[in-house]
């Protein structure tokens, strides 16, 4: 695959706790280990530890990476410095967790585990007696209340005249003299370290992403996967299908198609409009249907005839994907969040901007072109922008210039703005169409079709990337 340079788009600033598990699944998908990556931070947690020359240092592990983090840590300080290890020795420990305790355990180092408060106050000289003491406990994996026996740990830590250097993020309750952050800042006033992160991670989708995406729970009842409304059709018939087709693949409950050409697909709910094209005519019927949908796909299929109606509909949608023949002036924008899927072309016709050739300069006009919505712009490397933020999408095979591909990828962006913000879900989205049709193409070669596209969108956005 050939590179090129992401010069001025990795993000800066504050990260989600979120987004950096994207970010991680995304390097480990570009071939960096876990184990690499923890390594790498706690390497750089021994030697910031080592700024304020202790002569003994605790560390506190609890059973996740983070953990595994404290205890790369503990096996850098074992020269030099008196290091003890008390680590939580309650309930599963990840994997990589488990792999350095197993190393920790032939180093020079004091290990004390802890299952309960009573440990922890047999422990209560080391708390008072370390220079540092570092806090790998929860890191961005926290959440919810803090139980026994990590509150004692905390109170001990607290309580003590050492210096507390967090792993990554404070646990909730512990004070920081300082926080170490690993790749980028997930709180403020961390100090950042480089644990050797591919920027390809972090500035195009990959599988990580798909980690924003949230399981359907056990007690789900129908409706939850979200109610889609296709608009289109009348000069193309089979485009809104498509798009219908790729929204029930990508997890929507109910999809409905309202066009005036049907098509004998049984999945998919349809909304008869009397005629051969969407007219004006039909403006309040499109109304009522936009109002009871989640998310309202429009464009797909329409032709030129019909942007009257798709302009008076869309202050009527929550969130709306405009695809194809709606995008159009005066460009149309839903109440909450739009997604904008334009080719060079139709971007052209919105903003009177034509494009360079290089990725990058696509990629400086998208986001300075001054749209007020998600831009989703498709290409051989797919530019996503919300006029902020850009991401690149790199998937996909040129067997996907057939027609409807397009349709396919509309139906799955608006599948997922049912639960995603835009630019999450304009993400996803291109990356798991490209995905789709890279294996179409492995297994059929020439000749794809729209609808082969459709059956292999589960295993991806389900399976987080096949």
């Amino acid at each position: 695959m050939k590179p090129f340079t992401f010069d001025g788009y990795p993000e800066a600033g504050i990260i989600s706790p979120a987004r950096m598990r994207a970010v991680d699944n995304n390097a480990i998908a570009l071939g960096v280990t876990g184990l690499q990556l923890m390594e790498s931070a706690g390497r750089a947690l021994a030697e910031i530890t080592l700024t304020s020359r202790p002569a003994r240092v605790l560390v506190l592990c609890g059973r996740g990476n983070n953990g595994g983090d404290g205890m790369v840590a503990a096996r850098h300080l074992q020269h030099g410095v008196d290091t003890d290890v008390c680590y939580l020795d309650l309930g599963k420990r990840s994997a990589s967790c488990g792999h350095q305790l197993a190393a920790l355990k032939r180093c020079r180092v004091g290990l004390h585990p802890f299952t309960c408060r009573d440990d922890l106050e047999a422990l209560r000289t080391l708390f008072e007696t370390a220079d540092v003491i570092i806090d790998a406990l929860l890191g961005i994996g926290a959440s919810g209340e803090l139980r026994e026996p990590l509150k004692t740990c905390v109170g001990l830590a607290n309580a003590s005249p050492a210096k507390i250097i967090a792993a990554d993020i404070p646990t909730p309750g512990m004070r920081a003299y300082q926080i170490c952050a690993f790749h980028r800042a997930k709180v403020e006033g961390s100090t950042v370290v480089d644990i050797g992160i591919p920027i390809e991670a972090e500035c195009c989708v990959g599988p990580g992403d798909l980690t924003l995406t949230q399981p359907r729970q056990s007690k789900a009842h129908k409706g939850v996967g979200g109610d889609v409304l296709v608009i289109g059709g009348g000069p193309y018939q089979g485009a809104p299908y498509l798009a219908g087709l790729g929204a029930l693949r990508a997890g929507a409950d109910i999809v409905r198609i309202a066009s005036p050409v049907f098509e004998p697909v049984p999945d998919l709910i349809y909304e008869r409009l009397e005629g051969k094209k969407i007219g004006v005519e039909h403006t309040d019927r499109l109304i009522a249907l936009a109002e009871r949908a989640d998310v309202v796909v429009c464009g797909n299929g329409l032709g030129t005839e019909s942007h009257a109606v798709v302009t008076a509909i869309a202050p009527h949608c929550k969130r709306a994907v405009l695809d194809a023949d709606a995008l159009r002036l005066p460009l149309p924008a839903a109440q909450e969040e739009t997604i904008y899927t334009p080719h060079a072309g139709e971007f052209t016709r919105i903003t009177g901007i034509t494009l360079p050739g290089d990725t990058i300069g696509r990629a400086n006009v998208a986001r300075n072109a001054g749209i007020c919505g998600t831009v989703l712009l498709k290409g051989h490397i797919d530019v996503i922008t919300d006029g902020t933020r850009v991401r690149f999408n790199r998937t996909g095979n040129p067997a996907m210039t057939v027609g409807g591909t397009g349709d396919v990828l509309a139906g799955i962006a608006g599948a997922l703005l049912v639960h995603l913000p835009a630019f999450d879900a304009a993400s996803i989205a291109a990356y798991v169409n490209g995905r789709a049709g890279e294996r179409v193409a492995a297994e059929r070669g020439g000749g794809m079709l729209a609808s082969d596209l459709v059956d292999r969108i589960p295993a991806i956005l389900f399976g987080k990337g096949g």
